[in-house]
């Protein structure tokens, strides 16, 4: 399928922008404002570089707002847009299942 017919299907749409690695995390993170070093710390595997990458992802396809603060030293914050608070309740359903089979799951792995 090319990329174009790709992009026609909105599933196809939402998980091109949602997926990889962090990115539903990130979105489950930033349920609350956040700088971008609580990010950081929050994600200890993440690289400057790959937490700036998804983040501009997320920031390109609409789902995060950085806004940045004209002061010394530079302070720079993200949080869903309404389009990603939209998302939330896909999240929470997404952990309420993760919750209800995390044992079955975890004893797969």
């Amino acid at each position: 399928m090319t990329e174009e017919k790709q992009l026609q299907c909105p599933m196809n749409l939402l998980m091109n922008s949602i997926g990889g690695k962090w990115k539903i995390s990130l979105l489950w993170a930033l349920k609350e404002t956040k700088r971008f070093n609580e990010l950081q710390k929050l994600f200890g595997g993440i690289t400057q570089t790959m937490l700036t990458k998804q983040l501009r992802e997320l920031e390109r396809d609409g789902f995060v707002h950085r806004e940045v603060y004209k002061q010394v030293p530079p302070k720079v914050e993200y949080s869903l847009t309404d389009m990603g608070a939209d998302f939330l309740p896909i999240l929470y359903n997404m952990n309420d299942w993760g919750a209800k089979h995390f044992e079955e799951l975890k004893n797969k792995r």
